[in-house]
């Protein structure tokens, strides 16, 4: 099928916007179901393969970073110049398929592979959707709009934990990568018959045919933005928090609780799914509503929900009650989710639109770097030096260190919106 041009009318249809939204959400959410679908079995592949929470890590984390930012920058550079949608269905086709696989694997290094193979596919996920989204929707909806998508994180936990804890229990670990993967295959096919093409800069001054930005002209550009470095190193330490602890809050409830891995994917299905997409909209929403006549909130809503939630995620970590820690990491989750949908609204709003993927691409790779790569490797490598002496509490105290790390962002928060008026006036002058 020969791919789409770019729609020739003015704009699409709000029906058709909002169906493109939910399609390229439900995208992301697979992108979820199939990178943490990791997390909840890890238990049970520890058991079989006898690995050490550092290695687990390694899966859950490190490996998979390295080649997701890798790759994500030179996707983001043919996404400012390509088809996207094309880009996205091929990336989850690959990412899904690689998933799929992982069930085959025979020891660790077969299933490290085959992790390395979905991060390679999910670096062509976010980019190109980011950019498409912000030739959907007008600027004043645009944090909301990438709030919809980003809570398709939440989605895919959601699904990955309910499923795949009841999926490993009956039918142990392998099917369960089986089942969760191939679905994604499909939709890959959907996704090319029904995703139209925006034109690139529709709600922007510049021309949709506009020369198309380098990495190094777009890397130029930021770094005379200090706005955009602050807030991306606060997104990445929030990341690190949230993947450091998250990647094994399972572990935690197994081993410290005494949860079963159906019972733990259930709770976290119901807690940390439907709490965390509230978070993520909400954030959105509040950017949008108070940002339209200061931008400067894209920054502080981030910068509150981050000083609410360190006390929060502390207390979920150190009860011994299992009832108040999971009411506590209800709003634990609601306030540590809102940063992620501003932050990726005002880098666009910093950046003129043939630069937007590669700018998404660049604070992709400070974030997961910073916390998809080492948050994880980090708290792994914790747990096992507290364990010498501490046992199964070693777990606690690691998470602890990793949750208290996440009070950073509320300063970076700051001063990335104390810089941002001075960068988004130099880009109305460059456009001037």
């Amino acid at each position: 099928m020969a791919p789409p041009t770019p729609s020739t009318q003015a704009d699409f249809s709000p029906r058709y916007r909002n169906f493109a939204l939910v399609l390229l959400t439900l995208v992301y959410a697979f992108n979820f179901i199939d990178r943490q679908i990791l997390v909840i079995l890890q238990e049970p592949i520890k058991l079989d393969m006898g690995l050490t929470d550092t290695q687990l890590g390694l899966l859950s984390g490190f490996s998979f970073a390295v080649v997701y930012v890798t790759a994500g920058i030179p996707i983001a550079y043919w996404a400012d110049r390509v088809n996207r949608r094309n880009i996205v269905a091929t990336a989850l086709a690959v990412w899904s398929g690689m998933t799929a696989l992982s069930g085959l694997a025979q020891n660790y290094w077969h299933l490290l592979l085959a992790r390395i193979g979905v991060g390679l596919g999910e670096a062509g996920g976010s980019p190109p959707s980011h950019s498409m989204i912000s030739d959907y929707f007008p600027p004043e909806h645009r944090g909301k709009a990438l709030s919809f998508y980003s809570a398709g994180i939440y989605v895919g936990i959601l699904f990955g934990f309910a499923f795949g804890g009841v999926l490993a229990e009956q039918f142990g670990w392998r099917m369960a990568f089986m089942a969760v993967g191939l679905p994604g295959v499909a939709l890959a096919v959907v996704l090319v018959m029904v995703l139209k093409e925006p034109i690139r800069g529709r709600w922007d001054d510049a021309p949709s045919n506009q020369e198309k930005a380098e990495f190094r002209e777009t890397l130029a550009f930021l770094m005379r933005r200090k706005s955009f470095w602050f807030a991306a190193l606060g997104t990445a330490l929030m990341a690190y928090a949230s993947y450091g602890n998250g990647n094994f809050f399972p572990s935690f409830l197994y081993r410290v609780h005494g949860m079963g891995l159906a019972e733990i994917g259930y709770t976290l299905a119901l807690v940390s799914g439907i709490t965390g997409a509230v978070g993520t909209f909400l954030g959105g929403f509040f950017a949008d509503k108070f940002g339209q006549k200061d931008k400067r909130w894209y920054l502080w809503v981030p910068m509150w929900g981050a000083l609410i939630h360190i006390p929060l995620a502390i207390f979920v970590l150190i009860t011994p009650n299992v009832n108040a820690l999971i009411g506590v990491l209800i709003l634990s989750n609601i306030s540590g989710a809102m940063y992620l949908g501003p932050c990726i609204a005002i880098s666009h709003f910093l950046v003129p639109a043939h630069m937007r993927a590669m700018t998404s691409a660049i604070l992709f790779f400070v974030l997961n770097m910073i916390g998809l790569g080492l948050g994880p490797l980090a708290t792994g490598l914790m747990s096992d030096a507290f364990g010498v002496h501490y046992g199964v509490e070693g777990l606690r105290y690691a998470m602890l260190v990793s949750a208290c790390i996440g009070g950073v962002p509320v300063i970076l928060f700051y001063l990335a919106a104390k810089h941002l008026r001075k960068d988004l006036a130099m880009l109305h002058e460059a456009r001037d």
